[in-house]
């Protein structure tokens, strides 16, 4: 029985286009999901990692995103297992792991994510993912397995020194760069197109070429340097997040609005 199992990030990926994500921190929402998708988006990324969001609020914001056409990728806060199979059991359809620094963390956390034969993920049916349709459990979890985009963020010299490494790991499906915190650990906060920044994506797209993985921008503000990044490889990009999107849109509403003369 053929299984398949709707993800249009990674569709959007394996056709090679670009795969655009909006961040959610503040929002809590069901109804995000209906704006992250006519927004254009392919992806949700729901951020547990820099916000309060607990599992509950996440999972609830995956369900909903299956139901508009996004898919829902999860960043979770750290590497225990439980953090990561939680919410893939109750709905994303992908996981980022921060601050990965090297392939045998990479393969640890490719192991708990993935169901037998490729990893040693518990497994608990019926599947959100598979709208909790009684299927046959070798079909369906053989499904998941090969539809959970797994995300590594490099984020420290010693990430992108490892960066080949990385990639080669099985079960890794795309290499992204922290760009922020990659900044910070090179001590050069905030200077995204600095020369050593696009060193480190020349790494990192030319590792993910070498090993058929797609290279990820994320943490660069300005657009420019997103393009500049985009142009060298970079194919799944962290585009903005909802604050930053309110903040921008909301201080040009109050300066146009501000600018009447009355």
């Amino acid at each position: 029985m053929a299984i398949t199992v709707k993800n249009r990030a990674r569709e959007r990926l394996e056709q090679g286009e670009l795969c655009l994500g909006m961040g959610l921190r503040v929002a809590r929402t069901a109804d995000m999901a209906l704006v992250v998708h006519n927004c254009d988006f392919d992806f949700a990324f729901i951020d547990m990692e820099h916000n309060a969001m607990s599992v509950d609020t996440a999972t609830q914001l995956a369900i909903a995103c299956h139901a508009a056409g996004v898919t829902p990728i999860v960043r979770v806060p750290g590497y225990e297992h439980y953090l990561a199979t939680r919410v893939l059991d109750n709905g994303a359809m992908g996981i980022v792991f921060p601050h990965v620094d090297s392939a045998e963390q990479a393969r640890q956390l490719v192991s708990n994510c993935k169901y037998p034969p490729m990893g040693h993920r518990s497994v608990g049916s019926p599947f959100p993912q598979l709208g909790y349709q009684s299927l046959p459990l070798p079909e369906a979890t053989a499904a998941l397995n090969g539809s959970t985009l797994m995300v590594v963020m490099l984020e420290s010299p010693a990430a992108i020194e490892q960066c080949d490494s990385i990639a080669a790991v099985a079960g890794v499906d795309v290499v992204l760069i922290g760009t922020n915190d990659l900044c910070y650990e090179m001590d050069i906060p905030g200077q995204f197109g600095h020369a050593r920044v696009k060193a480190a994506y020349e790494s990192v797209i030319a590792a993910c070429r070498k090993h058929n993985k797609w290279p990820g921008v994320a943490g660069v503000r300005e657009d420019e340097l997103v393009e500049r990044y985009i142009r060298m490889g970079g194919q799944f990009v962290l585009a903005a997040n909802d604050i930053s999107l309110i903040m921008a849109a909301g201080a040009k509403k109050a300066a146009t609005l501000r600018a009447i003369q009355r």
